[in-house]
């Protein structure tokens, strides 16, 4: 069966998925090139009142191309699956991601959570060749930066 009538025969077996990336309009993207340069990005973040998870998309020049928020929790914690990590970096074909999400505790020290996560997040990326660049930990004091304490994870 060639590739046509395989086609023709699923069309009313299987509803196709046709996937579409429909880009926002923006400003110029900036060049990233330290956890700090996210902070413009992150600001709002430090307000949240419950955790946040986000990715920021980047494209092969280090750009900023997109955002997703992949999760919203309670005051302590967030669910995040590689799943839904990964699925909107693919769509948007980033390059890499840079996940970020806050400590309404005001505490920038990373869980043992938050440490696993990204253990998994970044053998995911691995597998999808999505590099995971930082996890960034957002308070209303600060920026933490995984990569530059615990660089080790990102291996």
């Amino acid at each position: 069966m060639n590739t046509r009538a395989l086609k023709k025969h699923l069309r009313y077996k299987i509803p196709q998925i046709k996937l579409a990336l429909i880009k926002e309009p923006s400003a110029d993207l900036p060049l990233i090139q330290t956890p700090a340069d996210f902070a413009d990005y992150l600001l709002p973040m430090k307000h949240l009142s419950e955790e946040h998870f986000i990715t920021l998309h980047l494209n092969t020049r280090l750009q900023v191309i997109g955002y997703h928020l992949v999760s919203q929790g309670t005051v302590s914690a967030s669910l995040v699956h590689p799943r839904e990590v990964y699925k909107a970096a693919l769509l948007s074909n980033a390059y890499s991601v840079v996940l970020a999400h806050n400590h309404p505790s005001g505490s920038p020290d990373p869980s043992p959570d938050d440490i696993e996560t990204t253990i998994q997040l970044v053998a995911a990326g691995k597998i999808m060749q999505v590099r995971v660049m930082d996890h960034l930990i957002v308070t209303d004091r600060t920026i933490y930066s995984m990569r530059e304490t615990h660089p080790h994870l990102f291996e």
